[in-house]
């Protein structure tokens, strides 16, 4: 007899914010309605199924044990399209039932069937938060054009030094260096923190990675 068939589903709430110091609270709506909460402190720009959430979440399903998952918005489920929309057909295929919460939409109806205005809902929703995603980062070079035309953005003056402990306690490098220890990769982080690919090896080393 299969066991996972006579196992009770569950009923997961996922969470996410971008970086290690922000919080969950807000997304934690009726926490105790749910089986498990699911955290993730990643961008949304990492595939799902690649974060620790999702690995974690991922384990549930090759289980058969998970019925259904909530977010509060589409955003937690990430801000690139095309993962979100390949991460929800593989939930539909695996008739699990995706809920976002703020919006009200579920991607599969009480009759186990595929909602088809909630899939144009959520294909828009997420081609938004790609564009969000996209707007943040124009905006962010923007300033830094802004910012070096009024000469208020410099980098190191040449031949200047900074000894260790100066540069692994600026607000990035110290970022990406917690990203490390927690095991992701230098791409990674590196995304995460802001910091250049060059600058993560020299934090790799420094730190004792």
């Amino acid at each position: 007899m299969d066991k996972a068939k006579n196992m009770r589903k569950l009923n997961i709430l996922y969470t996410r914010v971008s970086t290690l110091d922000q919080r969950t609270d807000r997304q934690r709506v009726n926490e105790k309605d749910f089986d498990i909460v699911v955290e993730d402190k990643c961008s949304g720009a990492i595939p799902f199924f690649e974060r620790e959430g999702g690995k974690e979440i991922l384990s549930y399903i090759e289980k058969g044990i998970v019925e259904k998952i909530s977010a509060i918005t589409i955003d937690r489920l990430g801000r690139d399209m095309l993962d979100i929309l390949n991460t929800l057909n593989y939930l539909n295929q695996k008739l699990i039932t995706v809920y976002f919460i703020n919006q009200g939409i579920r991607t599969i109806d009480e009759d186990g069937k595929e909602n088809p205005i909630s899939k144009l809902i959520i294909s828009t929703l997420a081609i938004i938060s790609e564009m969000t995603r996209n707007q943040i980062r124009e905006n962010q070079l923007g300033g830094i054009k802004l910012a070096k035309a009024r000469g208020v953005y410099k980098g190191r003056v040449t031949g200047s030094k900074e000894d260790v402990q100066q540069f692994l306690s600026k607000p990035k490098n110290k970022k990406a260096l917690e990203y490390l220890k927690r095991g992701m990769s230098m791409t990674e982080a590196g995304k995460l923190a802001g910091v250049h690919i060059n600058t993560m090896t020299k934090i790799k080393k420094l730190g004792i990675v």
